[in-house]
C-alpha cells in the first residue's frame, strides 16, 4: 500500500518511554534530578495528536522501558545502563508499578508494550501487537531521540513500516544531541512536525 493512502485506522502513534519513572518528579529519574525541560514538555505537546488519531480510528501504543525483577526483586540492569544511571534501584521501572506506566497526560493508551532495550522491537511483543492491530504506519515520538527513539525508528524501517518521526514530539537530554540524532534519521524515514500530522490526519 502506498504511504499516501494509508488510512488513520492503520496508523499508530508509537509513544516511546513517556513513563512516570522518566518524567514525574517522584519517578526514578526525577528523584535523581535527571531530566530536561524539553523532555517534560512532550506529553502535553503530543496529546492533541493522540486524541485526534484515536478519534479517527487510529491507535495509540506506548512502549514502556522495563527493568525485569530478578531474585529478591532486584532489577536486572544491563552493565552499560548501570554505569550510566547508577541511581536505578529496586522498584524502578517495575512491570505494573506506577513508575512503569505511561504518564497520565497520555492515558488511556490503547496498548502498552514492555521493552527491555533501546529498540522497542527487541525481544518484545510490539511487532505482534502491530500486526494484530493492522498497523502499517508509525508516527514515532518520545524519548530519548538518540536512544530508544532512534533505535526503534531504524528497526521499524527494516520491517517495512511506513515510519514518520515527529521531530517536535521527541527530545533528548540536550537540544544539540536531539538535533544531531534527527539529522541522522532523515535518510531512514520521513521527518515532520506534530502540526503537520494533525493537519494530515484531520483531512484523512
Amino acid at each position: 500500500m502506498n504511504a499516501a493512502t494509508i488510512p488513520a485506522e492503520r496508523t499508530a502513534l508509537l509513544v516511546c518511554d513517556l513513563q512516570n519513572d522518566f518524567l514525574h518528579p517522584d519517578g526514578a529519574y526525577g528523584r535523581a534530578g535527571q531530566t530536561a525541560p524539553e523532555i517534560l514538555e512532550l506529553p502535553d505537546r503530543v496529546k492533541p495528536l493522540a486524541d485526534l488519531l484515536r478519534s479517527r480510528g487510529g491507535w495509540v501504543i506506548s512502549t514502556n522501558f522495563t527493568l525485569v525483577p530478578g531474585r529478591s526483586g532486584e532489577p536486572m540492569i544491563s552493565p552499560h545502563l548501570k554505569t550510566l544511571r547508577p541511581f536505578l534501584a529496586k522498584g524502578d521501572f517495575l512491570p505494573g508499578a506506577w513508575g512503569h506506566r505511561t504518564v497520565d497526560t497520555l492515558q488511556p493508551v490503547d496498548v502498552e508494550v514492555e521493552k527491555i532495550a533501546y529498540s522497542a522491537f527487541y525481544m518484545s511483543r510490539l511487532e505482534w501487537v502491530l500486526a494484530k492491530c493492522g498497523v502499517e504506519r508509525l508516527l514515532v515520538c518520545g524519548i530519548v531521540t538518540n536512544g530508544g527513539v532512534a533505535s526503534t525508528v531504524r528497526d521499524a524501517h527494516v520491517r517495512d513500516f511506513d515510519t514518520i518521526l515527529l521531530e517536535d514530539g521527541c527530545a533528548a537530554f540536550t537540544p544539540q544531541v536531539h538535533e544531531v540524532s534527527v539529522a541522522a534519521l532523515r535518510p531512514v524515514c520521513r521527518v515532520t512536525t506534530i502540526a503537520t500530522m494533525l493537519a494530515e490526519v484531520g483531512e484523512s
